[in-house]
């Protein structure tokens, strides 16, 4: 279903190469990514292209059919979430209530821009890393994060491949392209 990507917040298309260098202070980095997402939620599978546009205070997702047409939007600021999916029109005051209420589910977008970027959230994470010092697991919030692969060998490699899990949620993302937007 592509309502189950539309609220996974992530990546389509292009397939250049990603970047490497991973930003100074992850809760500043505005950023831009392309990629795929597959979803597993309660028996159910579903994949989708992605965009996301990150800044401080806002974000958009878009997921994209396997043609590259937006099927879905997701639109957060400071004062609500709106997920637009075709003639359908959805609102409510975070992206995590949106989710629970059209998808039956949560995702911390919040958390979520860190665990894309290699980073923990805040406090409270607990991570394993590899002999570059980058994190292969990071467990925050109920969430298991997998880093399955990076960019490539250097410390401060992006990744390109990420398994997230939660109970009966699990979630892959791919990311094909990274594009660094500072401020």
């Amino acid at each position: 279903m592509i309502r189950y990507w539309l609220i996974l917040l992530l990546l389509s298309g292009c397939a250049s190469q990603p970047v490497s260098l991973r930003p100074v202070q992850l809760d500043a980095a505005p950023f831009a990514m392309n990629g795929r997402i597959s979803v597993r939620h309660d028996g159910a599978r579903d994949s989708a292209g992605l965009r996301w546009v990150h800044q401080a205070h806002t974000d958009e997702i878009l997921l994209l059919t396997p043609l590259g047409q937006t099927a879905a939007r997701i639109y957060r600021d400071a004062e609500q979430a709106v997920l637009d999916e075709g003639e359908r029109h959805y609102q409510d005051k975070d992206v995590e209530s949106l989710m629970m209420q059209v998808l039956g589910w949560r995702l911390q977008l919040d958390a979520l821009h860190h665990w894309v970027l290699g980073g923990a959230a805040g406090e409270g994470a607990l991570t394993e890393r590899d002999d570059k010092g980058r994190i292969t697991v990071l467990r925050q919030d109920g969430w298991e994060v997998r880093y399955v692969k990076y960019a490539d060998e250097s410390a401060d490699s992006l990744p390109v491949r990420l398994q997230l899990s939660r109970e009966n949620l699990q979630l892959i993302l791919l990311i094909d392209e990274w594009e660094w937007k500072p401020e």
